[in-house]
This record gives C-alpha cells, structure tokens and sequence, in this order.
C-alpha cells in the first residue's frame, strides 16, 4: 500500500518544519492531531518511516531511483556558485558537490520515475555555463541519507504522483 494525499502532506509538513508535533503539522495541513498522529504510527508500522529520527524508506515513499550525475561547466568567475545553486534549484536534486578535477559538480538525485530523469537532465543542460552531463543509475544503496527532510526537494504533487495520485490526493484515472 502507498502513500495517500494525507501522508504526502504530513511528510512534508515534517520535512519543511523540520517539526513531528501533531500541533504543528495540524496547523500546516488542517488535518486533525488525532489523524496525524495516527498517520504517522501506520507510516511507522508499514516501514514507510524507519525510525524516530524519521528516515525514510525512498522505494516506499515513491522516490526509488537515485541518479548520481557529473556536471562539468564553463570555468568563470564565481561560477561554481551560480551554476551550483541553479543546479540545487532543480526538484529531485537532494545533493550538489562542487568538485576538484575533472569534474566540476556531482549531483545526486531521487526521482520517482525515469520520465523525470530526462526532465531533470533536461534542466541540467538548460543551466548557461553546463557544457556535459553523464548520469548513472544507482542499482543498491550501501549507505545513503534517508532523512525526511529530503522531501523538500519535490512538489506535493510529484510525490502524489508518484503513487498514482493527483494533487487533491485521489487517484488518477
């Protein structure tokens, strides 16, 4: 069983308020505490959430294609800043690293399908100063940040989406 509208926005509203208090993800979503606070226990029960320090299991969550993408960018004046925050600017980017040698950014990413993966290339090489792009898929995860807090990077509705939702959190036809 996925996520319905009602945990996408209890998920985020912790990820943005960086807050479990049923008080405040009550005030920020208008979802009753008692609902919350079930929610969150059967989030719990189901794996989607791991653990009290709220980490997150991504392939639950709809998020289970991580992306590491090296950029490499015309060299300038402060440009590591400009084309570093406009890559950070792109939803589904979690991680940029402005890097020594022969690349000049590594990307890391979780998308929900791979239709955003040529959207956030797309994107990539929309940014002025990005000369190339050479992306991988990521086939298992040894040890990676599962945080909720990375649900920042994404719309509600690309995570509604990604569980056969649309953005008032009922199924799409």
């Amino acid at each position: 069983m996925g996520l319905d509208g009602r945990d996408v926005r209890i998920l985020r509203s912790i990820a943005e308020n960086d807050s479990t208090s049923p008080e405040r993800i009550q005030e920020e979503t208008d979802i009753p505490k008692s609902t919350v606070h079930y929610r969150i226990k059967n989030m719990k029960d189901r794996g989607v959430i791991k653990n009290d320090l709220f980490e997150i299991d991504f392939e639950k969550a709809g998020l289970g294609l991580t992306v590491i993408s090296e950029v490499l960018a015309e060299f300038g004046e402060g440009y590591q800043e400009e084309v570093g925050k406009e890559l950070a600017a792109i939803e589904g980017v979690n991680e940029v690293y402005f890097m020594m040698g022969d690349t000049d950014f590594i990307v890391i990413s979780r998308l929900p399908s791979r239709d955003m993966i040529e959207t956030l290339v797309e994107e990539f090489e929309a940014i002025d100063g990005i000369q190339r792009t050479s992306s991988k898929f990521v086939i298992s995860s040894i040890k990676a940040d599962e945080s909720v807090g990375m649900l920042r990077d994404y719309s509600e509705e690309t995570i509604l989406n990604s569980h056969g939702l649309d953005e008032t959190g009922d199924d799409i036809e």
